[in-house]
């Protein structure tokens, strides 16, 4: 695993901002369910970096406040450990997708700021969402732009290749092979599930083969009393 260390010259470039992740239990719940699932889908990635609530600064300038988007995908980048995402030290590269959960504390002003910083700075796709009002919303850089996508419902990230449905009063998020985003827990009763789907094929096919086996030694039993039957 690549790990990232500071260097003096970066010591006026914290690691933290000294807020919490989340505000409150759901959008916690948001936040690792889109970045644990993220970090599954590319598991196999060794240049995509997924990370959430890392503080990213875009220059080296301390003119420059950073922001720590709650999800993050880095095409390009190696997954490692870092204390933050300075760009300079990434060959420059920017998160090309970011996504932030609302939270009652969040203001129309901070989220109006944050759409500049990601607009002005690169990102590629930015999703936004409000779990209390069940409100998905998505950017889609075009030229030097990030203009609002229409539709989200039934929309594929081009990058990412997920599907957003907002239906039922909640977002449901599909992998490319349609599979839907789960949270650990369920994804642990799903696992779960599957060993005691497989453990009752196990014993399924032991069952046949012990059924088997006793046929044959009943055969051979009157084949060695009565002989070979005709034909």
């Amino acid at each position: 695993m690549t790990t990232f260390f500071r260097s003096d010259t970066d010591l006026h470039f914290p690691d933290s901002d000294g807020k919490p992740m989340a505000d409150n239990t759901e959008q916690f719940r948001w936040i690792v369910l889109i970045k644990e699932n993220l970090e599954i889908l590319f598991a196999d990635e060794p240049n995509v970096f997924v990370a959430g609530d890392l503080l990213w600064f875009p220059v080296k300038s301390r003119l420059i406040s950073p922001v720590a988007p709650d999800t993050m995908v880095v095409f390009g980048r190696p997954k490692g450990r870092r204390g933050s995402y300075k760009q300079w030290q990434e060959d420059n590269i920017a998160p090309q997708v970011v996504y932030e959960i609302l939270s009652p504390s969040n203001n129309a002003e901070e989220m109006e700021r944050k759409l500049e910083f990601y607009q002005t700075y690169g990102v590629e796709e930015y999703y936004q969402y409000d779990p209390d009002r069940y409100e998905l919303k998505g950017w889609r850089r075009q030229d030097e732009q990030l203009l609002p996508i229409a539709n989200m419902d039934g929309w594929t990230s081009p990058l990412l290749g997920i599907r957003f449905a907002v239906g039922n009063h909640e977002l449901v998020i599909y992998r490319p092979d349609g599979r839907q985003f789960l949270s650990p827990v369920e994804l642990e009763q799903r696992a779960e599930q599957e060993r005691q789907r497989a453990e009752q094929e196990r014993q399924r096919a032991e069952q046949a083969e012990q059924q088997l086996q006793d046929m044959q030694a009943l055969l051979q039993q009157y084949r060695d009393r009565f002989g070979e039957l005709d034909g």
